[in-house]
């Protein structure tokens, strides 16, 4: 496939940035599919505008809506500290070599009061240094369901010290959730 040309893209807020568009899915460009208008204002609402992703996945009516509500309860909906959740959501990006998830996030984890210190050691093989032990024991878990999908008793039990049943199932859900979107991001090769 060769590269498309640059054109303007509306992200977080409604900023607007140049991008090179190679995606393999070619977006729907918002406003062009009046079935779609609801849908639109939803993202729209939630997102502050259309990001790329949302624009691909625009392509499937359904799973444009249901991606819209379940990330959305994932992301702003869940008991789980904002920093702690972005801290998740950038190391699942850099397992799995997804630069785009890892950008879109950065600015949310500064704004959550992530470091860039800590930011940079999201990208370290093992994070310890600069890390409290909670901190650790969610990133140790974050590796093992990215990496290995199954998680040792060992590695999760510890977290029942810390979280209720509401927010353990929220940390599983948003490592789970974070995997799919960088995975669904890696394939169709979305903001390359």
């Amino acid at each position: 496939m060769t590269p498309s040309k640059p054109r303007v893209i509306r992200g977080r807020g409604g900023k607007a940035r140049r991008a090179r568009l190679n995606t393999r899915i070619a977006p729907v460009i918002p406003g062009t599919r009046p079935e779609l208008a609801a849908i639109e204002a939803s993202i729209r609402a939630e997102r502050g505008g259309i990001p790329l992703i949302y624009q691909v996945l625009l392509n499937s009516a359904p799973l444009a809506d249901g991606w819209e509500k379940m990330l959305t309860a994932v992301r702003n909906r869940n008991s789980l500290p904002a920093a702690l959740r972005e801290m998740v959501i950038i190391r699942v990006a850099v397992l799995n070599r997804a630069p785009y998830e890892l950008e879109a996030h950065r600015p949310v984890a500064l704004s959550c009061g992530v470091t860039e210190a800590k930011i940079e050691g999201l990208r370290l093989p093992q994070p310890g240094v600069g890390f409290s032990p909670l901190e650790r024991a969610v990133l140790a878990l974050t590796d093992a369901m990215t990496r290995e999908v199954q998680i040792e008793d060992a590695l999760f039990e510890p977290l029942r010290a810390h979280f209720d049943a509401r927010s353990l199932v929220e940390l599983v859900a948003t490592i789970a959730a974070y995997n799919m979107v960088s995975r669904f991001l890696e394939a169709l090769r979305i903001g390359h």
